[in-house]
């Protein structure tokens, strides 16, 4: 057993790093924020299109295009990338859940600002509630300072409430979270998060990880696809909340296959007969991340099992959603994880941070 001195020193390590370039931000790919975008410069003075002159309306498939451009202008997201139309694909048309309702802002027939919010399910004290998620939102750097994502926005969260969706939920970063805040959000909290180096070259390496995680994942061969694993039996033992308040995704095999079956992010399920983790791994500068996405068995056996799992792979550090068990090598992460945010459309709420169940594969963004 390694020493909690080791575990220590490589804490310090990290902290150094993770303070400044954190996988915690990153954990959820955190939402753009509306003042993110480039604005045009001040040597060339544009002419500002009247706010009076846009339309704002629900998408259409023939906007498809369009959004994905405005999405690459603004965001800087690989549009031109096969992957990023697929995976946008995924999220949005083929969700378990449901496809994301999104509306467009248009001016002369050009799609000038954007705005989807995920389908999203889950369960607390036998009932389901059915949530949205903001998450993609852009605006052309020439519509900026026109207040169209809050338009969009509040334009989505009427109809959603007129559908008789229960909230919103989302992990907004910090240059984004005060506009939210203004349209009536309101912090539940930071999420708990932690991480566990596999040994000191990982600790060096995760020293000297500065930047954001890469969005795309590594190809590994640990485990099994998602897909085969259910083919042959497997499903979520997840043991029910000892707390009828738990707040936790409605999980099935339909959600299973949908969340982490595909090519576009290479989910790998490993399993031990009694505990189950799902991971993907990906770059961090010098550093191999693994993911725990999703766990599910008792936690100190999960936890034991991704630990494996890491050095099976090769990754410098394995990454997850909860709190620390410094005991066993659960460093808690510098900065904590990303801050989760509530809005009300029916149900009263919010719930308080520690009745959330979440897991990392529940909050991350692409």
């Amino acid at each position: 057993r390694r020493s909690v001195k080791f575990y220590e020193e490589a804490y310090r390590a990290s902290d150094r790093a993770l303070a400044t370039a954190s996988p915690s931000p990153d954990l959820a790919r955190s939402s753009w924020s509306p003042s993110s975008s480039p604005s045009p410069s001040r040597s060339t003075p544009r002419t500002r299109p009247a706010s009076s002159d846009v339309d704002i309306r629900p998408a259409e498939a023939d906007d498809r295009d369009d959004v994905l451009s405005l999405l690459g202008r603004s965001l800087g997201a690989d549009a031109d990338d096969p992957r990023y139309r697929a995976l946008f694909h995924w999220k949005h048309d083929l969700n378990r859940f449901g496809p994301s309702p999104m509306w467009v802002a248009t001016s002369e027939g050009k799609v000038v600002a954007f705005r989807a919010l995920m389908r999203w399910e889950f369960e607390r004290g036998g009932r389901v509630l059915r949530a949205v998620r903001a998450v993609d939102t852009a605006t052309d750097p020439e519509f900026q300072g026109q207040g169209l994502f809050t338009k969009l926005t509040m334009r989505g969260l009427e109809e959603m409430r007129a559908e008789g969706v229960d909230f919103v939920f989302n992990t907004p970063n910090s240059q984004s979270r005060p506009g939210y805040l203004k349209m009536g959000w309101r912090e539940v909290g930071k999420l708990p998060a932690a991480f566990h180096v596999t040994g000191p070259t990982g600790a060096m390496r995760v020293a000297r990880a500065r930047v954001p995680a890469e969005r795309w994942s590594l190809p590994i061969t640990v485990g099994r696809r998602v897909e085969q694993w259910l083919a042959e039996g497997g499903h979520a033992h997840r043991p029910p909340p000892t707390d009828v308040r738990a707040i936790q995704t409605r999980i099935d095999d339909d959600y299973l296959a949908w969340r982490f079956g595909g090519d576009l992010l290479h989910y790998r399920v490993v399993t031990d007969g009694a505990t189950t983790v799902i991971v993907r791994a990906r770059r961090r500068g010098p550093a191999t991340e693994l993911a725990l996405v999703a766990a599910f068995g008792e936690q100190r056996q999960t936890d034991r099992l991704a630990r494996r799992t890491a050095r099976e792979v090769g990754a410098d550090y394995v990454i997850r959603i909860g709190q620390p068990q410094m005991s066993s090598g659960w460093l808690p992460l510098p900065g904590g994880g990303p801050v989760l945010t509530w809005r009300a459309l029916t149900d009263p709420g919010p719930p308080p941070l520690p009745n959330w169940a979440l897991s990392l594969g529940d909050v991350e963004l692409f």
